[in-house]
């Protein structure tokens, strides 16, 4: 059905009470929640997650003719909304998917300031003669 492994994006006809329409199927999708999947759907204009148990039932292949028409009405549309919610969900996708390109931060350098220059005493022989003289040393 839409999971094919023979076509990497799938257009099918969801039958449902309130109406008919084409949905798409995208195998490099990020995986959904257990028991759920995303299609785009062409009559909202989104990619919806729907649970797969009850959706699965009503999703139908198109023919030939309809499939040309959906990849022909669609086929801009789709490539919006999917590049949008890819960018959206593109970091699960490369931590997920060993295969999906991961762009390397460059590493940081650490900022070395310059020390400060430390105040050191005076040695000229005025500090010295302060006050002291040789007769204040024992000997």
């Amino acid at each position: 059905m839409y999971n094919s492994s023979k076509k990497p994006v799938w257009y099918g006809e969801l039958i449902t009470s309130r109406g008919n329409t084409v949905v798409i199927y995208d195998t490099q999708f990020p995986e959904a929640p257990a028991g759920r999947v995303y299609f785009y759907n062409t009559t909202r204009d989104a990619i919806i997650e729907y649970e797969e148990g009850i959706v699965k039932p009503h999703l139908h292949e198109l023919s030939a003719a309809a499939l040309a028409t959906a990849e022909a009405n669609y086929g801009a549309a789709w490539n919006v909304a999917r590049e949008a919610f890819m960018e959206k969900h593109s970091g699960w996708v490369e931590a997920n998917n060993p295969k999906a390109s991961v762009t390397k931060k460059p590493k940081l350098e650490p900022i070395i300031e310059p020390e400060a220059e430390l105040e050191t005493e005076s040695t000229n022989d005025e500090d010295f003669d302060r006050g002291w003289s040789n007769d204040d040393l024992d000997d």
